[in-house]
C-alpha cells in the first residue's frame, strides 16, 4: 500500500504507540481530577472550571460534551486518547487564559494545533488540552509577500490562499498537516531545496509564554526566543499565528508520481543518488520503496520541479533514465494539486508507525538494507522512505536556527501501517524495530518532527550542538517544563 495513499487519507507518521488509558474520575465533592505535571491527580473543584469557562471566547469541553470527541481526535488513529479538560481557543487571550490556568494548577497540558502529532503528543489521557484547532485564519498580503497564519491552519489552507496571488513558502508535502508543529519542528517541503525550510521562511511569530504572557517574537523582538521557535519545537509556548516570508512561485510546475520495477532496485538507488547530487535547487525528489497490491514491489519516485516549464523535460530526463516505468505521472500540474491542498480532512482511518532519521548520502549500506527490507516485509503496508533535503536547507548554518541537520541529503524512514481493526499494528511496529535496529547506526541524527520523541537521547540527537543554548532558553522561558508532550527540551 502506497504511502502517499495513506497521506492523502490524512495520515503520514507517526513515532510512539498509543498509551493504555488510565480513566478520569469525578470526586464526591464535585471537584474533577487531571494529571498535574507530577504524574499525579490534582483535584479541581468545579468553581475553578466554572470560572474559566466564563473567561473563554471558546469553549470549555469535558467527557460528553458536545463535540468533545471531534475536538480530542488526532490525525493519527492510533491515538484514541481522552483528555479530562479541552479549551477550545478562540483567540490569543484564551491561550492566555488556558496558559495561566495550566500553570497555576500546574497540570500535565497537551496543544494541539492542525492534529497531526506524529508523535501522540497533541492529546493525553486525563491531561489539559489546549486545541488551537478554532484558529485557522490565514490572511495573505500579496504586495508585501507576507502571510499570517492561525496555530490551527492546515498545509492545504495557506497554499490555497498564497497561491491565489502566485506566492508560496515551503509548507510539508501532505496538506492536512498542520502549519505549527510542521514548522516549530523546522518544515520539510516540495520548495525547500528552493527557499528553505518552513522555518526558515518565518518574519516573526506571536505566542504565549508559560507564564501567561503574550509575547512577539522577530530578528528585532525576542530574537534568542526567535532562534529556539524556528526548529524547537513546541518548548518555549503555545504560538498563536505566524508570519510567513513569501515567494512569486508559479502556479503550473511539473510533477507528480514516477513508478518504477523493483527488479533493480538496489543499483536503482544508487544512480538515483547520483542525480541528485547535480540536481538545481528546483528540484525535489524523494522515493517510497513498497509494496503495490496490483504492481507489487515497486520504487516511487515523488517529483515536484518549480523552474521553468521549457527546462522541465531536459531536468526530468536523467530521471527517465533510470529504468522503464510502471506508470509515469510526471506532466505539467499545478502545486496545489502536487500538495494535495483540497484534500484536509484531517484525521485518517488508519494507525501507523515510524521510525526515521537524517543521512548525508544515499550509501551501499543503506541501499542494501532498504531494498532488503521490502524484499523481506510481511505485509503490504510496510514502507521505506528517503526524502529529498539539501539545497537552500543545508546553506544555512546549523546554529542559525535551532533546526539542526543542515547537513542531510535526505530524511530516510520506516513506516508501518495498519487497520484499528485486527492484530496487523503489533506485527508491523515490530517490523519496523527490527528494520530500525540495522539502519539507525547508518543516521546522523535526526527530524525532530518524527523522532521517537520518548527517547530522550534521540531529542538530545534532534537539536544536536544547539542543545546546550535550547536547554537555557528552556529555563527562562519555561521553568517548569509545563510544556513537556513533545520533543522535550529539560529545562537546565
Amino acid at each position: 500500500m502506497r504511502r502517499r495513499d495513506f497521506c492523502r487519507g490524512g495520515l503520514t507518521a507517526l513515532a510512539a504507540a498509543a498509551l493504555p488509558h488510565r480513566p478520569l474520575y469525578a470526586q464526591a465533592d464535585g471537584a474533577t481530577a487531571l494529571l498535574g505535571l507530577d504524574g499525579k491527580p490534582r483535584s479541581l473543584p468545579q468553581s475553578a472550571l466554572a470560572e474559566l469557562r466564563a473567561a473563554l471566547r471558546g469553549e470549555l469541553l469535558t467527557p460528553g460534551d458536545a463535540g468533545y470527541d471531534g475536538a480530542r481526535r488526532l490525525w493519527n488513529a492510533a491515538f484514541n486518547r481522552k483528555p479530562a479538560l479541552i479549551a477550545r481557543c478562540a483567540g490569543a487571550a484564551d491561550v492566555a487564559r488556558a496558559v495561566s490556568f495550566a500553570a497555576t494548577h500546574q497540570l500535565l497540558t497537551a496543544v494541539r494545533g492542525g492534529g497531526h502529532s506524529l508523535s501522540g503528543q497533541s492529546a493525553w489521557d486525563d491531561a489539559f488540552m489546549i486545541d488551537l484547532a478554532p484558529m485557522r485564519a490565514v490572511d495573505v498580503d500579496p504586495q508585501a509577500r507576507r502571510a499570517r497564519v492561525g496555530a490551527g491552519a492546515l498545509l492545504g489552507y495557506l497554499d490555497r490562499e498564497a497561491q491565489a496571488f502566485r506566492l508560496a513558502t515551503p509548507a510539508g508535502t501532505v496538506a492536512d498537516t498542520g502549519v505549527a508543529g510542521l514548522t516549530l519542528g523546522g518544515g520539510v517541503g516540495r520548495l525547500a531545496r528552493r527557499f528553505g525550510l518552513s522555518c526558515d521562511n518565518l518574519e516573526a511569530v506571536e505566542l504565549v509564554t508559560a507564564d501567561g504572557q503574550w509575547r512577539r517574537a522577530s530578528a528585532q523582538e525576542h530574537p534568542e526566543l526567535f532562534w529556539a521557535l524556528r526548529g524547537g519545537g513546541g518548548n518555549f509556548g503555545v504560538v498563536t499565528e505566524f508570519v510567513f516570508r513569501l515567494h512569486p512561485v508559479e502556479p503550473l510546475m511539473f510533477g507528480g508520481a514516477l513508478v518504477l520495477p523493483f527488479d533493480n532496485a538496489r543499483q536503482t538507488l544508487r544512480n538515483y543518488a547520483e542525480i541528485l547530487a547535480d540536481a538545481p535547487d528546483e528540484l525535489y525528489v524523494d522515493v517510497d520503496l513498497e509494496t503495490d497490491r496490483e504492481l507489487g514491489r515497486i520504487m516511487s519516485f515523488d517529483v515536484c520541479y518549480s523552474g521553468p516549464q521549457a527546462q522541465a523535460e531536459r531536468v526530468l530526463a536523467p530521471l527517465r533514465k533510470l529504468g522503464k516505468p510502471l506508470k509515469d505521472g510526471l506532466r505539467p500540474a499545478l502545486y496545489t494539486q502536487l500538495q494535495g491542498s483540497a484534500d484536509t480532512p484531517g484525521f485518517s482511518r488508519f494507525g501507523a508507525y515510524v521510525k526515521g532519521g537524517l543521512i548525508s548520502g544515499i550509501t551501499g549500506p543503506l541501499a542494501d538494507a532498504m531494498v532488503e527490507f521490502i524484499e523481506q516485509a510481511p505485509s503490504d503496508a510496510l514502507i521505506v522512505w528517503a526524502q529529498h533535503q539539501g539545497g537552500a536547507i543545508g546553506r544555512i548554518a546549523p546554529s542559525a536556527t535551532a533546526y539542526f541537520g543542515r547537513g542531510a541529503s535526505h530524511n530516510v524512514g520506516l513506516a508501518a501501517f495498519f487497520p484499528m481493526e485486527g492484530d496487523a499494528g503489533a506485527a508491523n511496529r515490530a517490523w519496523v524495530k527490527s528494520a530500525w535496529a540495522r539502519v539507525e547506526p547508518l543516521t546522523h541524527g535526526n527530524y525532530v518532527n518524527i523522532a521517537n520523541t520518548e527517547e530522550e537521547d534521540r531529542v538530545h540527537a534532534a537539536y544536536g550542538a544547539n542543545y546546550p543554548r535550547l536547554a537555557r532558553l528552556k529555563r527562562q522561558y519555561d521553568p517548569n517544563n509545563l510544556f513537556r508532550l513533545n520533543a522535550n527540551i529539560k529545562p537546565v
